[in-house]
């Protein structure tokens, strides 16, 4: 499932997979934007229709969007606040092509980049820390992963980063508003401890052991202090079983845990849905549905119904 889920956010995917089953320095900010199609502060509940190949999105203001963009069969779901006006755009990168498509919502204006080939893997996020997400891509090739990033305030920079065999991790682990290369390297089995490489916008590397070769990567800022959080969600030994949250908090370097989910009707969809400026632990359903998020503000439960069985949750693409 890991290796599958490592390119969740292509719609391709999708069928597959269901059938299986204001400018901020805060990383946490940065990535709700990314799916705050209101400017409310808050990500909105936002599902992709594989069937008509259209976006749905209940907003925090029980307001309705839907747009039909992209081709399921060919793109990744690569959502972002690219033109900085504090809103998430609706956006894709068409494998077969290497172009990127975008609808701006600062002036509902529409964008194609070239960036990219085959094979590649999308990882759009701020680099630069300018508020804006910057085009990006990894390429595996010779053993080796190589970065590349279109900067939106700098240009082009790329960085060879891990090895062919990793997954990506990108994520603010320093707090200083810009994104950084990282990697969650596997073990030699899927119980076997992995670790985690990170290089930061200023040249910094660290290496910290956490989690499991099959646990599956959800980033966030789970703690409030503006730095991403090393956090998996560990697979259960059956379809019934919980989904555990392991979350190592960047604030006091405490693992926290949380059952929370089940192993084979869930989709991660952790984001700021209270507006708290956190991450909150969430999933959705494709058996009913259904949004369930715990609240990082009371820790109570939230349960929205929006979507149908066989869509995908557009907040799964920030899983590796």
């Amino acid at each position: 499932m890991k290796n599958f889920l490592k390119f969740i956010g292509k719609f391709s995917f999708v069928v597959t997979l269901t059938m299986l089953l204001t400018f901020s320095s805060f990383a946490q900010i940065k990535l709700r934007r990314a799916l705050d199609f209101n400017n409310d502060n808050r990500a909105d509940f936002t599902i992709f229709r594989p069937a008509n190949s259209t976006w749905y999105v209940l907003t925090s203001g029980n307001t309705f969007i839907s747009q039909q963009f992209g081709q399921y069969s060919e793109d990744f779901m690569t959502p972002g606040d690219y033109d900085g006006d504090g809103r998430g755009d609706i956006a894709v990168w068409r494998e077969t092509s290497g172009n990127w498509f975008r609808l701006n919502s600062s002036n509902n204006t529409f964008s194609q980049v070239q960036f990219g080939q085959t094979g590649d893997e999308p990882v759009a996020r701020d680099y630069d820390g300018d508020g804006k997400t910057d085009i990006a891509v990894v390429r595996r090739t010779n053993g080796l992963m190589i970065w590349y990033v279109l900067r939106s305030a700098s240009g082009f920079a790329s960085t060879q980063f891990g090895a062919t065999t990793d997954f990506t991790a990108p994520g603010d682990y320093d707090g200083d508003g810009r994104f950084d290369i990282a990697v969650q390297r596997p073990g030699a089995t899927n119980t076997a401890a992995s670790n985690f490489y990170i290089l930061t916008a200023t040249g910094a590397f660290s290496q910290v052991q956490f989690g499991q070769t099959s646990d599956l990567i959800v980033p966030g800022d789970y703690d409030g202090d503006g730095k991403t959080d090393l956090a998996v969600i560990r697979e259960g030994s059956t379809a019934e079983a919980n989904l555990n949250w392991y979350i190592l908090q960047s604030t006091t370097n405490t693992i926290r845990a949380v059952a929370f989910g089940a192993t084979g009707t869930d989709l991660n969809v952790q984001n700021d849905y209270d507006g708290d400026g956190k991450t909150d632990i969430a999933v959705w359903r494709d058996t009913n549905g259904t949004f369930y998020v715990l609240r990082s503000t009371d820790n109570n439960l939230t349960v929205v119904q929006w979507g149908q069985a066989n869509d995908y949750p557009v907040a799964s693409y920030d899983t590796h």
